[in-house]
């Protein structure tokens, strides 16, 4: 299988973090689903431990052979039972890998950005210095958004500010929004859509902006940001905004092309 043997060693454990994508068992890679399917186990994070989560549904969709092991984790940031919780995975994993074997993390998105496989990697790290620790790149939600929307994120010489929101809209974002050269990804903002939404406004750029909600799950949304906001209805924790650069308008279609502009008679002529 090309390119396992830069992931899993000759001989010996290790730890895969696996990125599968916003939730689209279409979006998970080839690489994602051959990890899977060689793993000796693949650990999918839940809220609960009665409860199948997010990706260990695209893990049993995308490789129904996999042997499955759910964990527990604590959404709540820097919490007692956060950190307890953490520990928890931490040492389950290790005892696996002390048992000489494969393991693969699962993570909705990419597991190096903004995911919880970051915190368990450094918690291995810790515990097993010498333990072999890689990752497998995921698709992520706001590349879902950008390609469903039709949104062209950056180009020329813009740039990408990519910022959570579950806490604050912070002078990161507020900063971001009042630069027009600068497309602005937002992730978890869910609770302050209105906020989010006011401050693309106050700085000309509320028109362009998307959102997309449980990309790829039951119950997603997309639509613009204005919109959303205007129909009131809550937003999940599991949200996307995009805020694309502030760009000129298009010249006006001059003979039938867009954009065009008018030839010179002069230029050619005898």
């Amino acid at each position: 299988m090309t390119g396992l043997g830069s992931l899993w060693p000759a001989e010996g454990a290790a730890l895969v973090g696996v990125g599968i994508g916003p939730g689209d068992p279409s979006l998970v890679t080839l690489r994602a689903v051959q990890v899977l399917e060689t793993a000796d186990v693949v650990i999918a994070p839940s809220t609960s431990e009665a409860s199948v989560g997010r990706a260990e549904a695209v893990v049993r969709e995308v490789a129904p052979r996999a042997n499955c092991e759910r964990v527990v984790f604590v959404m709540e940031v820097d919490t007692a039972a956060r950190h307890a919780a953490l520990a928890a995975v931490v040492e389950r994993v290790v005892a696996r890998l002390d048992g000489g074997e494969r393991v693969a993390f699962v993570t909705l998105g990419d597991p190096n950005v903004y995911s919880t496989f970051s915190s368990v990697a450094e918690g291995v790290a810790a515990a097993r210095p010498e333990a072999v620790v890689t990752t497998v790149p995921g698709i992520m939600a706001f590349q879902e958004l950008a390609a469903r929307s039709g949104t062209v994120v950056v180009d020329g010489e813009e740039h990408l500010v990519l910022v959570p929101a579950h806490r604050e809209v912070g002078p990161t974002t507020t900063g971001s929004l009042a630069d027009p050269h600068a497309a602005v990804v937002i992730y978890k903002g869910g609770r302050r859509m209105a906020q989010l939404a006011a401050e693309a406004e106050a700085n000309g750029r509320l028109d362009g902006a998307v959102l997309g909600e449980l990309l790829g799950l039951p119950g997603e949304r997309l639509a613009p940001l204005a919109e959303v906001v205007a129909d009131g209805r809550p937003v999940t924790y599991l949200s996307t905004v995009i805020v694309p650069p502030r760009r000129p308008a298009a010249a006006p279609a001059t003979d039938g092309q867009a954009g065009s502009t008018p030839a010179d008679p002069t230029v050619g002529a005898p």
